[in-house]
């Protein structure tokens, strides 16, 4: 009777055990729910058609989407708008999450400052629904602000981010671009300098210098202007934008360059300007003058030197099909099968050995352009590249200063360092037949 007993209350027991341990499992789901922070609004990103924000003793800043689906500023004037800017707003509106509730009703909206609200955010829904956000002061400990929705008589907490997120100007939100073009549909660049004129062309993905005459250009270099102009933005950062100073500032400052662009669309130029320590723009479509980094008149303050290709070679940074060295009586041939060299005997050659000589020749380069000293050449150069598709023939000539090359079909004298040079000759001479393994 006693054991029956004794086990009637082990089993109770546990069932109060298993009781204890579900309820004590639920509560924390249960109050993570109760306590969870009331959501403030939630929209769905593309439904958002118009949003105008409104500061205190501010004209509103009205935003809306255009018939691409593009963000434009509308008023208090219309501007365009860099449409990566609109994104963190859209996030913070569309999911708008508090700390938590303040007040479920309350009655004085103005110890919160939600009565005169420092910023007033209405949004508007392609359906034609709006929504009115009010943000108002600062908690006490700086880190979050008061905020109610229109008619709500409901008083939040949301996290400073937030307002930071939305209270944005136009300044903020317009697109800072000074000339508008897509550098890769770019076909023509023209630099005006005091010094010279350049002109450049674009065939499919090379440039060429066009003026003041037919040159190789450096595409890097090239590259860099085209990057300088459709990188080059206002610089708005400065306390001080009145466009009257501004204006004065640019008359009396010394041109740097002039530099047009030219695609399908058509012809896009930027003016640069200096004084002082200052860069100044004016653009051909975007109205007004501004300042710009120091960056972009540094890039247009550039010569003819600066973008002309000083490497004799074009093969870049692929390995040659084949090498012919003629040094005066000495001879070199290498063509490549595979990852393998072979010399004009058929024999394999040592691959350090044969691509030292690759390297020498990718290495040649001028230290300047000259217009004469040109002798009778004593080393010639032939290299095959780009699967025979590219041939490419330099002569070299030793005079008292030391060397000039010049490329085949290429008016231009490269002047060339006496230890380059060298260093090629005698790469070939050792280049050594690869020792052949022994069998296992």
């Amino acid at each position: 009777m006693k054991l029956r007993g004794l086990m009637i209350a082990i089993v109770v027991l546990a069932g109060l055990t298993g009781a204890l341990y579900w309820s004590n499992r639920q509560k924390p789901t249960e109050t993570a729910s109760a306590d969870a922070p009331p959501k403030i609004l939630t929209l769905k990103e593309d439904d958002i058609s118009k949003i105008g924000l409104k500061k205190k003793g501010a004209d509103e800043l009205v935003l809306a989407r255009d018939g691409s689906g593009k963000w434009q500023i509308t008023a208090p004037k219309p501007l365009s708008v860099e449409q990566s800017t609109v994104s963190p707003m859209l996030s913070s509106l569309s999911t708008l999450t508090s700390e938590r509730l303040v007040e479920e009703k309350a009655s004085d909206f103005g110890q919160y400052g939600l009565s005169d609200p420092s910023l007033t955010a209405t949004i508007t829904e392609k359906s034609g629904k709006t929504h009115e956000l009010l943000l108002g002061d600062q908690t006490p400990a700086g880190n979050a602000v008061y905020a109610k929705l229109g008619n709500d008589p409901r008083v939040f907490i949301v996290a400073s981010y937030n307002k930071s997120s939305i209270d944005k100007s136009a300044n903020d939100l317009r697109d800072k671009r000074l000339l508008t073009v897509d550098a890769d549909k770019i076909s023509k660049v023209e630099l005006i300098t005091k010094k010279e004129d350049i002109e450049f062309g674009r065939n499919k993905d090379a440039w060429q210098i066009v003026k003041p005459k037919p040159l190789r250009a450096d595409g890097g270099q090239v590259e860099q202007l085209v990057r300088t102009l459709t990188d080059a933005r206002m610089d708005l950062s400065g306390t001080d934008q009145d466009p009257k100073k501004i204006a004065m500032a640019f008359a009396a400052a010394t041109p740097v360059g002039t530099a047009k662009v030219t695609a399908e669309s058509g012809t896009q130029e930027l003016q640069v300007r200096k004084n002082k320590d200052n860069y100044y723009a004016k653009s051909s479509v975007v109205e007004g003058l501004y300042k710009v980094s120091s960056s972009v008149g540094k890039g247009l303050d550039k010569g003819l030197e600066d973008f002309r290709n000083k490497k004799l070679f074009d093969f870049g940074f692929s390995d040659p099909n084949k090498i012919e060295i003629q040094d005066e009586a000495k001879s070199y041939f290498l063509t490549k099968a595979g990852d393998e060299w072979w010399n004009g005997s058929g024999k394999k050659l040592d691959a350090s050995g044969a691509q030292s000589v690759v390297d020498k020749l990718r290495d040649l380069s001028a230290t300047k352009f000259v217009e004469s000293g040109f002798n009778p050449p004593t080393i010639e150069l032939t290299v095959t590249s780009n699967d025979g598709k590219r041939v490419e023939k330099v002569q070299i000539a030793k005079n008292d200063a030391g060397y000039v090359a010049r490329r085949e079909g290429d008016s231009s004298l490269y002047e060339l360092d006496t230890q380059t040079v060298k260093d090629l000759e005698k790469a070939a001479e050792d280049m050594k037949v690869a020792v052949a393994q022994p069998s296992k």
